[in-house]
């Protein structure tokens, strides 16, 4: 059974106390879904940090809407939300910032025709296999025209110069495609072989850690070194860190073909997703218009740095590196405050923010920005959401300076502020592993990983 935080001293009235009973009932249920698959349909066609399961959506879809309403997440990140309000009969609705968040949710939810995307895929690696063979001395040169120096110095710190000429010459198979549904699938195809727990076809070694380590000797398929070989014989050091690298085209075969045994079924009109950039604190949605809301901002602090991982395929997607890195800086929960237009805050969030700045002025000004923007997040979804209906938001609290934010205290607060009840909040544990959130069981305040949580927070909000 999860752990609740009630607040059973809120009256309710009889026209909604059905709705409100049954968001209280289901915050007791277990929120764990350790044991339950979550990798069917097209849930798994792409890693991404702090995922939460499938189930966890798909209960409160299932329980506080009826099919054909419609279901927002205002921060989609990779769209699990979205898809299992598609698969439940129900309209997702969803923005995000996040360029590779956008793509993944598009084409997680976008019906394609298995037969042609089998034999597209033939087609590019075998034509990405030719041009290796008859025309290395090309792909060098498009590799060289692709990016500015910034970028091109990025490029081949992580990735070897055999992975890069396997790269582009998919790469280049890919752009050529005239359908831009199939032009997506492939593309997200060719990230997820970039972007996995173990680094893929780059020499990152993990990029679920907040800063990627870059393998410190690398080694082909077949045992051959392919640099750093002197230190194998270094008795100082004692676990020098050795990647086997992947053949691009290879993995890249593979990944398509166990997407394609999960393409979603062909999508009715009346329930077509709806997909966009977007701010959460500005959405273009009209008043009342939304029957749920189910989401998961990023927690305080930059504590998960999204576009850490995601520039590592984004750069191969025609994003240059100057232009994400200052995105990163706009997106919820980030460190930059020059120039930020802060909230007033509750009260006891205000003193969490004041505890923090006492003991790090800059840490108490980013948690106050992040406190800020969930502000107007929650403003937004209130807006939104119909009277007498329910928005769920999972969120994981943080460490700062040794001081919990409880976050999930202080958005019940803010959502409170705001007009909304919040008559519970329901705790889950975190499968750390499926969620690429590494760390150990033992907490150490000093260490930036351990300070990821064991455990996070269903907030209940109900809209009056």
């Amino acid at each position: 059974m999860a752990q609740l935080y009630l607040d059973l001293s809120l009256p309710y009235t009889q026209q909604h106390r059905s709705q409100r009973a049954m968001l209280v009932d289901l915050l007791q249920q277990d929120l764990d879904f350790h044991d339950q698959n979550q990798r069917y349909s097209s849930h798994n066609f792409h890693s991404f940090p702090a995922k939460f399961p499938p189930q966890l959506p798909g209960k409160f879809i299932l329980n506080l809407t009826d099919p054909g309403d419609l279901v927002l997440d205002p921060m989609m990140g990779s769209g699990t939300t979205l898809l299992e309000a598609l698969l439940n009969g129900r309209r997702g609705v969803g923005f995000d910032i996040d360029p590779l968040a956008e793509l993944i949710t598009r084409v997680k939810l976008t019906p394609l025709d298995g037969n042609q995307i089998g034999a597209a895929s033939e087609t590019i690696t075998a034509n990405a296999k030719k041009s290796l063979k008859e025309n290395s001395g090309r792909l060098k040169i498009d590799l060289e025209k692709r990016w500015n120096s910034e970028t091109r110095s990025f490029v081949d710190y992580w990735f070897t110069l055999d992975a890069q000429i396997e790269l582009i010459a998919l790469l280049n198979e890919i752009e050529v495609l005239s359908d831009a549904r199939m032009k997506a699938f492939f593309k997200l195809a060719f990230s997820a072989i970039i972007i996995t727990k173990s680094g893929g076809v780059s020499l990152a070694l993990d990029l679920a850690h907040t800063r990627p380590h870059r393998a410190r000797i690398a080694l082909k398929k077949g045992g051959e070194i392919v640099y750093g070989g002197d230190l194998l014989a270094d008795t100082t050091e004692r676990t020098p860190m050795i990647k086997t690298l992947r053949s691009p085209i290879e993995e890249f075969a593979k990944k398509v073909q166990n997407n394609l045994q999960d393409l979603i079924a062909q999508v009715p009109e009346k329930i077509d997703p709806i997909t966009s950039f977007g701010d959460a604190q500005m959405m273009p949605l009209s008043d009342a218009s939304i029957d749920l809301i189910v989401t998961s901002p990023p927690y305080a602090s930059n504590a998960i740095d999204y576009m850490r991982a995601h520039k590592f395929s984004l750069v191969w997607l025609g994003y240059p590196l100057e232009g994400l890195s200052h995105k990163r800086t706009t997106y919820i929960g980030g460190e930059s405050t020059n120039g930020f237009s802060f909230e007033n805050l509750p009260s006891h969030t205000a003193e969490i923010v004041a505890k923090i700045n006492q003991l790090d002025v800059k840490k108490g000004k980013v948690l106050l920005r992040y406190y800020s923007e969930m502000t107007r997040v929650l403003y937004e979804m209130y807006r939104v959401l119909k009277p007498g209906k329910s928005a769920i938001v999972i969120v994981g609290s943080s460490i700062i300076r040794g001081i919990d934010t409880i976050t999930h205290h202080c958005l019940a607060e803010i959502g409170e502020q705001i007009g909304f009840e919040v008559p519970a909040i329901g705790v889950r544990k975190l499968d750390r592993d499926r969620r690429m959130m590494p760390t150990g069981f033992k907490t150490n305040l000093d260490s930036q990983i351990q300070q990821r949580m064991h455990e996070e927070y269903v907030i209940g909000y109900y809209k009056p």
